[in-house]
């Protein structure tokens, strides 16, 4: 797995084009000409939070850059379906797609490795790299704990393999149904840590934590998935990057957003929660958190009267679910 190519040039996918090439990986990075972001690298090698070597390609022609047999995916998670659109007449069902990437499919509440496996067959080579990380700590040398699934064990062995480093601890998944869900639900508890900070009630992060870890879990196993995955890497143990630190997209967007400032950065939470909604009441699955976020966000509720509601409910048992 020696020849990679990383589709999108935001701030997670430059990153990851830059630790694979960082490892040795011969890499190429895709961008659109009309992606300020692909220009600037063009212009300039560095968007201002990574530096990319020389080495390291810039392609604007798709074609070319699907010619490597690995393809890692860092786009909008609402915009995969539209790129294997674009990619599926191909030749490219025999390649490993790796999607470092967070999110549902609002449209079809798919998992996005079900929606590159629509267009790939059942048995195509997918996995996800998730976990938590930020791109202005891993540039200062901080490392941190990573996680590779995917439903073939070779795969995930492979990829643990040829990507760990010092910098990047990875561990494998046994549960891609929860780590998928797990990781894009985190995005959604991070929104409303922030409108938590907004409010001035941070104190109540970490009932936050608690219960939206079992909330999550609860999600999971609705979904066929295992509910202890909610309290690893892509969940809970991903709380510390988004819940707190300012470098999150996902916990910013909720604080500007509750003193009606406006944030211009992807917050994937913003969509996750939207689609985890719309699969909450098709299946009866209570989500009083992300119900919250949710109505605080497409029913324009109030968010210090939600969010107080939302801790004041009845009292039960901690742990009943």
């Amino acid at each position: 797995m020696k020849n990679i190519t990383v589709i999108g040039c935001g701030r997670w996918g430059s990153f990851i084009a830059y630790y694979l090439d960082m490892i040795g990986k011969n890499v190429t990075l895709y961008g659109r000409e009309s992606s300020s972001d692909f220009m600037r690298f063009k212009e300039t090698r560095t968007n201002g939070k990574v530096v990319l070597k020389e080495s390291l390609i810039l392609e604007s022609n798709l074609d070319k850059a699907l010619e490597n047999d690995t393809i890692v995916i860092s786009i909008n998670s609402q915009g995969l379906r539209g790129l294997m659109e674009e990619i599926k007449d191909k030749d490219v069902k025999k390649k490993t797609f790796i999607l470092c990437m967070k999110g549902l499919e609002i449209s079809t509440g798919k998992r996005l490795s079900e929606v590159v496996k629509e267009f790939m067959g059942e048995d195509c080579r997918v996995a996800v790299w998730i976990g938590p990380g930020h791109v202005e700590e891993f540039v200062k040398g901080v490392p941190n704990c990573m996680v590779i699934d995917s439903s073939i064990s070779e795969l995930k062995k492979e990829l643990v393999e040829e990507f760990s480093s010092r910098l990047i601890r990875f561990y494998y998944g046994s549960d891609l149904i929860g780590n998928e869900i797990g990781a894009a639900s985190k995005n959604v508890i991070g929104i409303a840590a922030g409108m938590l900070d907004g409010l001035g009630l941070s104190s109540l992060k970490g009932a936050l934590m608690s219960r939206g870890t079992i909330e999550i879990s609860r999600f999971i196993k609705a979904m066929g998935g295992k509910e202890i995955s909610a309290y690893g890497l892509c969940h809970l143990g991903d709380y510390e990057a988004t819940v707190f630190s300012e470098h999150s997209h996902n916990r910013m967007f909720g604080e500007l957003y509750v003193k009606k400032e406006k944030y211009n950065s992807l917050a994937e939470g913003y969509y996750t929660v939207k689609a985890m909604m719309k699969i909450a009441k098709d299946k009866n699955i209570e989500l009083p958190i992300c119900e919250t976020v949710y109505n605080i966000l497409y029913e324009n509720k109030d968010p210090l009267e939600s969010l107080n509601k939302l801790f004041l409910r009845s009292i039960k048992n901690e742990f009943l679910v």
